[in-house]
Formats: structure tokens, sequence, C-alpha cells
């Protein structure tokens, strides 16, 4: 048993990580899912990485507490910078923006060598991911969508393949839709695209009330077809 309690976003996450690994959790906040992660057996080792003081702190007393220090090395660090080549074998990302996530990536490509796995968990622009994913030859292997706190999160894991196998002949509704997540379509999948369908709409009403430049128009073209893309799933 595990003395920590984890939220159900981040729970899913460590059920994505392969069992026995070496993890980078990277922007830790309280280190608290490498400790879950180790004392529910997850995991054989861990670097937190944080780029703030307080969650650094937060996250150093939290793994002394739990007496960790041998598991859990817990560093001061932007993105990737706090792993070297070949130390881990799965890295986690989660409770950020898709755009971040992604920046982290590129940033700490070259430290990705030897990394088996991503855990990868957006609180918004999935879609910018999973471009990420493609461009550099990572293979979305499983998603999870789920309902917390009034929040709906998208988790992801890839591992290196091809990055074209799950989307078939529906790119574009897959790198919106999630192509896992797109087929499965549970009760939190068609909530979240309704209410993405009505905003949109309501978006493009906007736009067609405004001066249509060069750019709204794009904007308009682009929503559009987001928005035909969640009809043909709904």
């Amino acid at each position: 048993m595990t003395t920590v309690k984890l939220s159900n976003r981040l729970k899913q996450a460590v059920e994505f990580i392969p069992k026995g690994a070496v993890i980078a959790d990277i922007g830790s906040d309280h280190a608290y899912l490498p400790c879950y992660a180790y004392e529910m057996g997850y995991i054989k080792g861990a670097v937190a990485g944080e780029i703030t003081d307080g969650p650094f702190q937060s996250a150093l007393n939290q793994v002394k507490n739990l007496e960790l220090n041998e598991k859990i090395s817990v560093r001061k660090g932007n993105g990737l910078e706090v792993i070297s080549k070949g130390e881990v074998d799965c890295v986690v990302i989660a409770g950020m923006g898709g755009a971040l996530i992604t920046n982290i990536l590129e940033e700490g490509k070259h430290k990705l060598e030897g990394v088996t796995r991503l855990v990868l968990q957006p609180n918004i622009g999935a879609r910018n991911v999973r471009k990420w994913l493609i461009n550099n030859d990572w293979e979305l292997k499983g998603e999870h969508i789920l309902e917390e706190d009034g929040h709906i999160y998208e988790v992801l894991m890839a591992e290196r393949g091809n990055p074209m196998a799950p989307y078939g002949d529906a790119l574009e509704k897959g790198l919106l839709l999630g192509p896992f997540l797109r087929e499965e379509k549970n009760e939190t999948f068609v909530k979240k695209w309704i209410h993405e369908e009505s905003h949109l709409e309501r978006i493009i009403k906007q736009l067609e009330k405004s001066t249509l430049t060069q750019e709204n128009l794009k904007r308009k073209g682009e929503m559009e077809q987001d928005l035909k893309s969640i009809r043909e799933v709904l």
C-alpha cells in the first residue's frame, strides 16, 4: 500500500508506465507521481525534475519524508536537462499545456536516447503533442480520457515505431480527437466534443460578424474543418 494520494489523471499516467522502469517525471511538483509509482511497485527508480524553487523543495521534502532518497533523485532544472542520456527508460510529462510539452520534448530530444516510452498528459492542446510524436517517429500506442474535478484530461502513451500506424486514412481526425479515443468514443469523450462543438460554433459566428482579414478567414476555415471532423465522429 502507498501513503501517497494521487489524482485519477496521474494514476492513469502511472498505469501507462512499463513495469520495472526507471522514469523521469518532468514538472514533478511534489514528486507525488514517482513516490506513488515506486510504492505501488511500478518502477525501480526515478528522477523528479522541477524548474521552480517551491515545487522543487516540496519534492525534496516528500521524497525525504518517505525515505525514498535512494530510489528517487530530485533535481532542479529545465525540462529534460535534469537527466543524462540512457539514464531512464520512460519519460512522464503531465499537467501542462500541449505546446509546453512539445517544447520540452523538442529541446531535450538528444536526451531521449535509450528512452522506450513517453507518457504525456496535456491539459490542453493534445493535437500538438500527437503532431510532435508523428514528426519524431514515436508511435501512439494508447490513450485514455477521463473527467476529474470538472476538467477533462487526455493521457497519451507512445513508443518508438511507425508513427502513422494508429491513424489509417483519417490523420486530421486522429490528430484532433485521438485515434484510439475516437474509436472507443466513451461517455467522457462525447461530453468533451459536444462542448467543443458548441464552442467552435460560437467562435465561427463571431468571426463571421468581424472583419474577415486573411488571418480570420484562415482561422475560420480551420475551425470549420475541425467542426466537420467532430460532427462526423459524434
